[in-house]
């Protein structure tokens, strides 16, 4: 870890404690019923997540929730317990509602977790730890776990494998019609709830979602044909559906002033902060929809579908369209994610990028992130076609890289073609499809395929818990192969 927590035990004034301080009789009665019943790799992912190190990085992050959290409030949960909690959660990809189901029902991942025979928390409390912990903590847990595993001999570093994935955000298809549709929806909700607020008083509320869900059959309807007569049919209704859109964002925008100049207020203190968070969302969803209509208007009527800062949803705006010649998806909407192996499967650094790179740019990051992780630069280096280029080639057997084995695809040079068929550049590429079979993994049994948290952050949190439980399976098989002794 790059940061370093203080190691002290929790001490009797505090409200957030490090580790459970007494164990009952129940946990004893549990762990020596289920000690022969935990899965192969448990055993050694429990002793990896019991590092001092680890369960302060949890700690300090709990206590900076609030400024008095360590002293006052009512007692909260250990930090490993929120460690062990948040993990499992992502090692089975559940839901905070089906972890706390499952834990409480299962003695095995009561022992696991530490819960034991303690009451299990509620899912919105566990919802609440992932937020708190962010994803800078979690990176940190994660670089930690690789240096338990370099410190075990599951991780040499003298080889290295990189490959990027499309992690989709929580959204649906995008299209014109139905993100338009979404921000009067939002827009229309929010200045009703507004009005309960504060009564009829300033602008009043025009509910144009009726004659906008009609429009948006109409469009339905006329994309299903390619006829000319249904192309105009499509640009009127769109015309019609544009219009009442920009209505109700001139609604939206005389309520938020109306707000803020006191015309719309309330005496009470808890509705007046709530009318403050609906004016919040007007404020959020404006810009949004009016990026949107701009979009539309260029896409229909002026033939340009990739307008400056276009976005494929009002709820994750930060969400890309990025293509990457898949048969079966050629388009997806999320981010793009690195993520580089060494030995045995385990993933020593992952990155979500905030603008899709060329993934030619990531091979020499890569490499210097490997050296600095693992205090050596990898002897080969495997990668796609992708990531090739001279410069890269030379760049990284200037680092010290003896075999750097990436595929160039466009050239016909004999020499080149040579280099190719010699047996270490084809064990190299052997061994670099296991990136491929890495990525399906973390998809299918850790949820990588699709983020389930909002916003950014949550896309990064989402992908860093992921790869650590990914980790943690991995090491705890590698280190079970290991001769006794």
């Amino acid at each position: 870890m790059t940061e370093r927590y203080p190691m002290h035990l929790a001490s009797e004034e505090e409200v957030i404690k490090a580790r459970r301080q007494q164990r009952s009789f129940g946990d004893g009665l549990i762990a020596a019923e289920v000690k022969d019943l935990h899965e192969a790799w448990m055993k050694h992912a429990d002793t990896v997540l019991e590092d001092e190190e680890l369960v302060s990085a949890v700690h300090h992050a709990l206590s900076q929730r609030r400024p008095n959290s360590r002293r006052r409030g009512r007692e909260g949960f250990p930090a490993e317990v929120v460690l062990r909690l948040l993990i499992l959660k992502h090692v089975r990809n559940w839901s905070y509602e089906v972890l706390e189901r499952e834990v409480r029902a299962n003695l095995v991942y009561r022992d696991f977790s530490r819960v034991g025979g303690g009451k299990m928390p509620d899912a919105k409390t566990m919802g609440r730890w992932g937020v708190a912990l962010g994803p800078a903590v979690i990176t940190r847990i994660h670089d930690r776990i690789v240096q338990i595993a370099h410190a075990k001999d599951v991780v040499r570093g003298s080889r290295m494998r990189v490959d990027t994935t499309v992690v989709e955000t929580n959204i649906h298809y995008p299209t014109d019609s139905s993100l338009l549709g979404d921000g009067v929806r939002v827009l229309t909700r929010a200045m009703q709830k507004i009005t309960r607020l504060t009564g009829v008083v300033g602008a009043k509320l025009r509910d144009r979602t009726r004659s906008v869900k009609l429009r948006m059959l109409e469009i339905a309807r006329a994309t299903r044909s390619k006829a000319p007569p249904s192309r105009n049919k499509l640009k009127r209704a769109y015309g019609k559906l544009l219009e009442a859109s920009g209505r109700v964002v001139g609604q939206a925008k005389r309520f938020s002033r109306e707000i803020s100049g006191g015309v719309k207020q309330c005496i009470e203190r808890g509705r007046q902060a709530a009318l403050g968070a609906q004016r919040q969302t007007l404020d959020a969803i404006v810009p949004r929809l009016q990026q949107v209509i701009h979009q539309t208007k260029a896409r229909i009527f002026l033939g340009d579908p990739r307008s400056e800062g276009k976005i494929v949803s009002l709820f994750e705006p930060s969400t890309e369209v990025i293509r990457k010649g898949k048969a079966s998806k050629p388009t997806e909407f999320g981010k793009l994610v690195k993520l580089q192996e060494a030995e045995n499967q385990i993933v020593i650094d992952y990155e979500v990028y905030a603008r899709r790179p060329n993934d030619a740019e990531l091979l020499i990051p890569s490499i210097a992130a490997h050296a600095a992780k693992l205090g050596r630069v990898p002897r080969l280096v495997a990668a796609d076609a992708s990531f090739y280029s001279a410069n890269n080639e030379a760049a990284a057997q200037a680092r010290g890289v003896k075999r750097v084995c990436i595929p160039n695809r466009s050239t016909k040079s004999t020499v080149r073609q040579r280099e190719h068929r010699k047996r270490w550049f084809r064990d190299g590429q052997r061994w670099r499809t296991g990136c491929e079979g890495r990525i399906s993994v973390s998809k299918r049994r850790h949820g990588l395929d699709r983020c389930r948290y909002r916003g950014e952050d949550g896309m990064k949190r989402w992908v860093g818990l992921g790869v650590i439980a990914d980790n943690l399976i991995n090491i705890g098989h590698a280190i079970g192969k290991q001769p006794a002794g």
